[in-house]
């Protein structure tokens, strides 16, 4: 399976959608709770090649960006194959 990190502020919406869709997958992931600590949100823009929204997502060390895209990869049938799982 894959390594899943989430960068998320506590009450960010998109946040908490994202959170709930690897939920419903069954996805254990890594939260790195930013909420108000500049230098993370530095540091995660910095490995987010830039973007400085939230939440930031990391499947396996890559950037997918956020809750949106990862939303699109669901939609696409390209989600559960970066995840490692089967269907």
């Amino acid at each position: 399976m894959a390594k899943v990190e989430i960068y998320t502020w506590q009450s960010c919406p998109f946040c908490l959608r994202a959170k709930a869709l690897l939920e419903t997958k069954g996805i254990d992931y890594l939260e790195h709770p930013i909420d108000g600590d500049h230098s993370a949100r530095h540091a995660m823009t910095k490995r987010a090649d830039g973007r400085s929204t939230l939440p930031q997502i990391f499947i396996d060390g890559k950037g997918i960006g956020g809750c949106e895209e990862l939303h699109a990869l669901d939609r696409n049938n390209q989600l559960n194959k970066l995840l490692g799982l089967t269907n």
